[in-house]
């Protein structure tokens, strides 16, 4: 796409510009905090201006919000979105979702772990978006007869939630017990392989 810039003349680079700053801005905030980025050290970062930073967002409280959001996106797009009851195997569905998800974005990941952590608003955001779509998913097994009779439902959303989110949140501390870090697609297979063994043999009902 092309933009016009402030003189009216066409350029093409501007939205790979925000995306380096977006960028960047995201793994500072991931490693550092939210009081620990400034616009400077973003713009040197991405290899813009500040100038061009403050053009694009203005201020610090724009830039981390456009953050959050952008991150939000991506989380809530590839997780959310319903999985038909024709799916054979709806846990493998949601676990591949994920660690699609991670691979694909571990700087995301990163982020709204450390976001979880402080207890900033897109964590909130995050958790209780990712919470009513689980809800929604296990009463859908339950209806179709999938799961255990004495399930509690609200308790199988947030223990499932807690297995993904809190390998985010202590990804530094599992790292250090793996042969590579969680986010090589070996680890994330064993991580998700686990998760769905733990989901079907302890809340699905036994097959004959």
């Amino acid at each position: 796409m092309t933009l016009l810039s402030g003189t009216g003349r066409a350029t093409r680079d501007e939205p790979a510009a925000i995306d380096r700053i977006r960028s960047a801005a995201m793994k500072i905030l991931a490693t550092r905090g939210e009081s620990g980025m400034s616009l400077r050290a973003v713009a040197a970062a991405a290899g813009v201006s500040l100038g061009s930073v403050q053009h694009h967002f203005a201020t610090k409280a724009g830039l981390v919000q456009a953050v959050d959001d952008w991150a939000l996106q991506v989380v809530v797009t590839a997780i959310t979105q319903p999985v038909p009851d024709t799916t054979p195997d709806s846990v493998a569905e949601i676990g591949k979702r994920i660690t699609g998800m991670i691979a694909a974005n571990p700087d995301i990941a990163d982020y709204l772990g450390r976001a979880l952590i402080e207890g900033r608003p897109v964590g909130d955001m995050l958790f209780d978006t990712l919470l009513n779509s689980g809800m929604a998913r296990w009463h859908r097994r339950s209806e179709r007869g999938e799961t255990r009779p004495d399930l509690d439902l609200t308790w199988a959303a947030i223990n499932a939630l807690v297995l993904a989110l809190g390998a985010l949140m202590l990804r530094t501390h599992i790292d250090r017990h793996l042969p590579e870090p969680l986010i090589t697609a070996p680890q994330l297979e064993r991580w998700q392989a686990s998760v769905n063994s733990l989901l079907r043999e302890g809340l699905f009902r036994r097959s004959d």
